[in-house]
């Protein structure tokens, strides 16, 4: 059982190579470079990763060809200070280590941040009548609530999705009032109902065309900037700028620059820096969305 002192030596090399320059632990080089550019980003943006803790939980195991490939979680919490301000940053990384009796080989990451793209996007109908459906009021302390709790969970009262990003988005855009339209055509509106779903409630590319055109319901305005986002509002991710769009967070908090902090699943984090240079999906093209939830 060598591999389970190698796996916690591990992790503790990781954990301690947030807060230590001088500390390097055993990750593929993409990963490096991610952490290359969250430390490079803090630093920029006037802050500084003071303490960082890290819990490890075995998932399974399995033997191969001689080999052991170990899946297990890891939840990072990062104290970083920025200017005068202090925030906690989550994070749960699902991983893979392999093993040569006590030797670790290779370790990465099982699930990134990047949700499968539609080969083929369905058109939407944004459902642009101008008819007021349902009035309401956007609480985004309610949307914010709901995006604290359930953020490393699941409710069960909504479809759990391999990709649940945008699944998640919507259950908080919901909890906040916004009124679902469109049932029961998949390609209309905005829904959950009956375990069933509108494309937009789930899907992270059709999700980013309904905000950028609905009328009636949840409808957005687009802003150029994130520093004009509020808590609540939503940011929409194409990490390849190709145009299909695959990831989709909720702003929770500002950082003491007034910059967005998110929460997301899929790759669960919490107060996140809103333009995920840490992630492994991220590239030099990545395009970005920025929508205002319209209160009424």
């Amino acid at each position: 059982m060598g591999w389970i002192n190698g796996l916690k030596d591990h992790i503790k090399s990781m954990n301690d190579s947030f807060v230590c320059s001088d500390r390097s632990c055993f990750i593929r080089d993409e990963e490096q470079q991610c952490l290359v550019r969250k430390k490079a980003g803090l630093s920029e943006r006037g802050g500084k990763l003071v303490k960082s803790i890290v819990d490890g939980t075995i998932l399974r195991t399995q033997a191969l060809d001689g080999l052991r490939q170990v899946d297990y979680a890891v939840h990072f919490q990062h104290l970083i200070k920025q200017h005068k301000k202090f925030h906690i940053e989550e994070r749960i990384e699902e991983r893979r280590a392999i093993f040569s009796g006590s030797e670790l080989l290779d370790d990465y990451c099982i699930r990134t941040e990047k949700e499968e793209a539609l080969e083929d996007p369905v058109p939407l109908d944004r459902d642009t009548t101008e008819a007021d459906l349902s009035r309401f009021q956007y609480s985004r302390l309610e949307a914010v609530r709901y995006a604290e709790r359930w953020w490393n969970d699941y409710n069960p009262k909504y479809k759990k999705f391999e990709d649940n990003c945008t699944n998640f988005i919507s259950q908080c855009l919901h909890a906040g009032g916004a009124p679902m339209t469109g049932y029961p055509s998949r390609n209309k509106g905005w829904w959950f109902q009956n375990n069933n779903w509108s494309l937009s409630w789930a899907v992270a590319h059709s999700m980013r065309w309904y905000l950028s055109g609905a009328k009636a319901g949840l409808r957005a305005k687009e802003v150029s900037k994130p520093e004009e986002l509020m808590k609540g509002d939503v940011i929409c991710y194409d990490f390849d700028g190709d145009g299909r769009w695959q990831h989709t967070t909720i702003v929770v908090a500002k950082d003491g620059n007034n910059m967005p902090l998110v929460n997301a699943q899929t790759s669960n984090s919490r107060m996140r820096y809103w333009a995920y240079e840490d992630s492994t999906a991220y590239t030099p093209n990545i395009k970005y969305k920025f929508f205002h939830i319209i209160d009424r």
